[in-house]
């Protein structure tokens, strides 16, 4: 997916007030900005220099410090803690990026992302370079935008969005690599960085994490399942009405979490509506189009 109008990795945020945990891994020079834009937020950050956190910029913004090197020490917080870590090029410099990838995903929690960033090897002076025989990038990974999308795949990331840094060329380079055969499709010869944000969860699934709690949430996902599966259908219909209301699940709270979770939606709702009683049979025809309107 495409973001066309972003020069940083704070362009994928929004300001918010609300208290959240926010780790930066090395790209120090974004905590007085963050800090600005998250004034409730707690803010840690990881650098192998213990230096970094005595700088006159860091004086006063309030930052948890660890000094630690991300690709040799395991990081020291608890599991699904981090609302987004941010953190420039960190898979550049790295033995095994899907390792460190995957791992630094255990510390997000399920509605939150990662931003980062690579610099692109089909940028048009990458490629120059490399016809004139020099390559800079002996100890560090160069990535192109497909083969990046795929490590954060592989490393369980479910929804990828990207954001090109260009710098065009003027001096008809780019028109000869394309005569040449290269692709620029959305501009990628032009582009010399992508900003990244690698989210924990698909943002329609993201979003109903945020509402009710876990305990909550699986028991509706269980209830859901036996009726799609015809398993004690009377049951676990009274039992699925009964949790609507405890937990308070709204209509279209309910049909949003249907269209997500059920893959059998015609025999689902068949069940479902023939076994639910009449005052709840709106709210059965509200969550039938959310799954029709999926499939």
């Amino acid at each position: 997916m495409e973001k066309n109008d972003g020069l940083t990795l704070l362009s994928f945020l929004e300001p918010e007030t609300k208290a959240s945990s926010i780790l930066v891994i090395e790209s120090v020079q974004y905590l007085p900005a963050l800090r600005k834009m998250f004034p409730k937020a707690s803010l840690y950050a990881v650098a192998a220099d213990e230096d970094t956190a005595r700088t006159p910029e860091m004086e006063g913004i309030g930052v948890h410090w660890e000094t630690l090197d991300y690709r040799e020490t395991v990081l020291p917080f608890p599991r699904k803690f981090f609302d987004f870590v941010l953190s420039e090029r960190m898979l550049e410099n790295v033995a095994n990026p899907q390792d460190i990838a995957s791992g630094i995903g255990t510390f997000i929690k399920d509605t939150g992302c990662l931003l980062t960033s690579f610099e692109n090897v089909r940028y048009w002076r990458a490629l120059q370079e490399l016809m004139d025989g020099h390559y800079y990038a002996i100890v560090r990974r160069r990535y192109a935008k497909p083969e990046f999308e795929r490590l954060l795949y592989a490393s369980f990331y479910k929804d990828v969005f990207f954001a090109p840094v260009r710098k065009p060329c003027d001096d008809g380079t780019v028109e000869r690599l394309v005569a040449a055969g290269f692709e620029n499709r959305l501009g990628d010869l032009d582009t010399e960085v992508w900003l990244v944000q690698a989210t924990r969860s698909a943002l329609s699934v993201a979003a109903l994490k945020t509402e009710h709690t876990p305990e909550e949430r699986k028991m509706l996902a269980t209830l859901l399942r036996r009726i799609e599966y015809d398993i004690d259908m009377a049951e676990n219909v009274a039992a699925l009405w009964v949790l609507a209301d405890e937990a308070g699940f709204a209509a279209d709270y309910l049909a949003r979490f249907a269209a997500e979770i059920v893959v059998h939606g015609e025999a689902f709702l068949a069940a479902l509506k023939t076994a639910s009683p009449e005052e709840r049979l709106a709210v059965v025809d509200a969550m039938a189009e959310a799954v029709y309107g999926r499939q």
